[in-house]
């Protein structure tokens, strides 16, 4: 049994929701699995009926019925967030999101009083702001490896007095170091949390391990692969894992090493979302992005020619992909353009993980380096391609399921589509 895994090959914003989607509608899922992350991604799925939603941690295959959605323990979870994500897709008809979802009980929680940290630091930060989501997920990594044995965790949810104390632990030692936190006392959090868990299906490893003998599951990834914690360029990143490694890492466990097609998502306009390198971004493109606006957390949204150097680098920093979906044809024209190289290099090599002095130094010298442009391609999906020298399997013109068409055996139908 072949499973897929999809990433995004820039800065995130690529469209992993509206490809999930589009696989789970053509062929028999058994299982969305997200695999890094948490609640600060934003999925966009839009059905042919008009109906929208912007998959946090519900796996963008939710409209599907009978496709589940698994936490894995790579995911910090958000039991707040979560139950308003459930609440929105009920208000679209999806009433049984939570009864299709199983959460790993060793996956990190993000409290309010993580959250509340995330802001106050990123505040702190002034004109140098990171451009955080503002929603407590790297504060909640960054608190478990600091303090791995007493950091909250999903399991924890089920043991109230246990909660109780690795919570008020967590809401001292911040205080200690923050000041005053924006946040409610613990025990008016200890209500919610023992609600979720016991509402949900909380699991341990052997679940996965046994869908995947099941049938066939799709490895949703979260951000991108250029806001990598190593190989992003820091400190512009994301407190995850954005490669495939927690995929290889949860398909070895289960015994299924090196069961998966792997597809890069790509735009034909290469987009950011707040501070950081963004080498191609031309403030005169006529784009805008109704499901990513600015924020007062991330900052503007922002557009940028086809960055074939930096993403030559994401396939390369992945391991490379089996396949290229590439979105937003339909933003194609004569002001568009691929740029090939840089005035400084046309070729950016990956390095070890943990060297962040290294991706700073790159992340300098990507501020301060200037694309080089060709003329626009006739033909994107063979031009992009060519360039990242891997083929493109899916295109999309528009945000549905109907607005995508696969190009060769790889991705091709296995099933008529489903009715969401």
């Amino acid at each position: 049994m072949n499973h897929l895994a999809v990433v995004d090959l820039g800065y995130g914003d690529a469209g992993k929701g509206t490809v999930v989607d589009w696989l789970c509608a053509t062929r028999p899922v058994h299982t969305v699995v997200r695999f890094n992350g948490g609640a600060q991604a934003a999925h966009n799925v839009v059905l042919r009926d008009g109906r929208h939603h912007t998959f946090a941690q519900f796996g963008a295959g939710t409209f599907h019925p009978g496709v589940r959605t698994h936490l894995s323990r790579h995911v910090v979870v958000d039991p707040l967030a979560l139950a308003a994500e459930a609440d929105h897709l009920a208000t679209l008809g999806v009433s049984d999101a939570l009864d299709r979802l199983t959460v790993d009980g060793d996956a990190l929680l993000a409290t309010p009083y993580h959250r509340a940290a995330n802001r106050a630091r990123e505040i702190a930060r002034g004109a140098d702001r990171h451009g955080s989501c503002g929603l407590g997920v790297g504060e909640a990594v960054a608190y478990g490896l600091a303090h791995p044995a007493d950091a909250p965790r999903v399991a924890d949810c089920h043991s109230p007095a246990l909660l109780r104390r690795r919570l008020t632990t967590l809401r001292d030692r911040l205080t200690a170091e923050l000041g005053p936190l924006d946040a409610p006392p613990v025990e008016d959090c200890l209500p919610a949390f023992t609600g979720f868990a016991g509402r949900v299906a909380v699991v341990d490893g052997s679940w996965l391990a046994a869908a995947l003998r099941t049938g066939t599951c799709v490895f949703e990834g979260a951000q991108g692969m250029l806001l990598d914690e190593w190989h992003g360029f820091h400190p512009y990143t994301t407190w995850s894992t954005t490669t495939f490694a927690n995929v290889d890492s949860l398909l070895a466990e289960a015994g299924r090493s090196g069961d998966v097609t792997r597809i890069g998502v790509l735009r034909v306009v290469t987009t950011r979302h707040g501070n950081g390198p963004l080498v191609t971004e031309d403030p005169s493109l006529p784009f805008t992005d109704r499901h990513n606006a600015t924020n007062p957390w991330q900052g503007r949204f922002r557009f940028g020619h086809f960055d074939a150097v930096a993403h030559r680098y994401a396939l390369a920093a992945a391991g490379g992909v089996d396949g290229l979906a590439l979105t937003h044809l339909d933003l194609t024209g004569p002001d568009l353009r691929i740029c090939r190289r840089y005035d400084t290099t046309d070729r950016l090599t990956p390095g070890p993980p943990g060297d962040l002095d290294r991706q700073a130094a790159l992340t300098a010298r990507l501020l301060r380096s200037r694309p080089l442009y060709d003329e626009p391609p006739q033909d994107w999906p063979a031009a992009v391609g060519a360039e990242l020298d891997t083929p493109v399997v899916l295109t999309s013109r528009g945000p549905t399921a109907d607005n995508k068409t696969p190009h060769g055996p790889l991705l091709a139908p296995q099933t008529l589509a489903r009715t969401a």
